[in-house]
């Protein structure tokens, strides 16, 4: 007899279970163009740097901004809540593994200065930078007038899981609709894995969709609550969303991949699976430039009651400009990043991002261990 399904599990994909389709016409890697446009502001590169007190502080936003990219400004981190961050950074990397999210947790207690936000994102705006700024839903109407007030350009709203809508019986929550209005700057908001949240979202007037819950090599919400559905499936329904909303709108909401992408190859499938740009954080936070000493650490990581990070340690390879453009004499991939981008879409016959939205995905599974017998033998201990 016919049995009841209580329900139907779809099959998701991440980046190391594709692979992407080499085209039938080969294009000059100096020929591509891979600006990213978000507002009336473009960037040579598609790279966002996460919003991690590990990876951006004013030093490293103004250089990755003048590299082309745009780095965002956790207004919630060390850097708006003690005036000498950087003993507070040396005090996380010199403490035992065990002691960390305790320690992490009391650092967190401390208030955040509005004085302090403001002059944080001074300091950029005077190189002549770009400034992007991340709160959390919770935090935003309090602390995005006062970053606007300072010349923040760019803002994004971020948390664990971000919807349009918000059940609460202590406050009114965030509107979107009401903060899109009030600033008249670009904003990115996220983040989210799925078709229905992210069109919602789109709908709320916002010009950027960050997708991604869970996959950050610092954080733990996948373990510790069981969130995520894997980056390739994320980007793919969110980019649909986009192109509905497009359609039905005429306004184009950029897709953010955040989180997971470790290495050039990852950096190309996820703008085949449609991203527009992608946010990236451990293989930054392994900058020369980058402020956590060698570590990285998530942004729940901190939370008083229910913690959903980890400190990584990431050491230190590069500096941010190899990193980006090489040259690399590394072979896993993990620096000319930009390089790498260029290359598999001159491979798969795109010139431009759109162009690259279009390239052929395969479900490939064994496609990093096929044929790579000796490289395997290796890495056997």
């Amino acid at each position: 007899m016919p049995h009841f399904k209580f329900k139907e599990l779809e099959r998701a994909y991440g980046f190391d279970e594709v692979s992407l389709v080499p085209g039938d016409v080969t294009v000059n890697p100096d020929q591509t163009n891979i600006d990213f446009t978000i507002g009336n502001y473009t960037f040579s590169i598609p790279i966002l740097a996460s919003a991690m007190d590990a990876i951006v502080d004013p030093a490293f936003a103004i250089k990755f901004n003048k590299l082309g990219g745009l780095a965002v400004l956790n207004l919630e981190g060390v850097q708006t809540r003690y005036e000498n961050p950087d003993e507070i950074l040396d005090q996380i990397a010199q403490t035992p593994e065990k002691e960390v999210t305790p320690l992490l947790q009391k650092i967190y207690s401390e208030p955040i200065k509005e004085k302090l936000v403001s002059q944080r994102i001074e300091e950029i705006k005077r190189a002549g930078a770009v400034c992007a700024a991340s709160v959390t839903p919770a935090n935003t109407k309090r602390l995005a007038p006062i970053a606007k007030d300072a010349g923040m350009d760019i803002l994004v709203v971020q948390s664990t899981v971000t919807t349009a809508r918000h059940i609460s019986k202590s406050y009114r929550g965030l509107i979107l609709p009401e903060l899109c209005q009030q600033l008249s700057l670009p904003i990115i908001v996220g983040n989210c894995c799925s078709y229905s949240a992210a069109l919602e979202l789109m709908g709320t007037g916002i010009d950027g969709i960050l997708v991604g819950v869970g996959p950050g090599a610092a954080c733990t919400t996948r373990e510790v609550i069981g969130l995520g559905v894997p980056q390739i499936t994320a980007t793919l329904h969110c980019a649909a969303a986009r192109e509905v909303y497009l359609k039905e709108s005429g306004k184009y909401v950029a897709v953010i991949t955040d989180g997971g992408i470790r290495i050039g190859g990852d950096l190309c499938k996820a703008f085949a699976a449609g991203a527009d740009a992608v946010m990236i954080g451990s293989p930054l936070a392994q900058a020369i430039e980058a402020p956590g000493r060698g570590y990285h650490w998530g942004m729940s990581h901190s939370h008083p009651a229910l913690p959903r990070g980890t400190r990584v340690r990431v050491g230190t390879a590069a500096s941010l400009e190899q990193i980006l453009f090489g040259p690399t004499s590394v072979t896993n991939g993990t620096q000319n990043l930009v390089g790498a981008l260029r290359t598999g879409m001159g491979v798969c016959s795109a010139r431009t991002i759109k162009e690259m939205h279009k390239v052929k995905i395969v479900i490939a599974p064994s496609i990093k261990t096929e044929g790579k017998y000796f490289q395997a033998i290796q890495n056997v201990p």
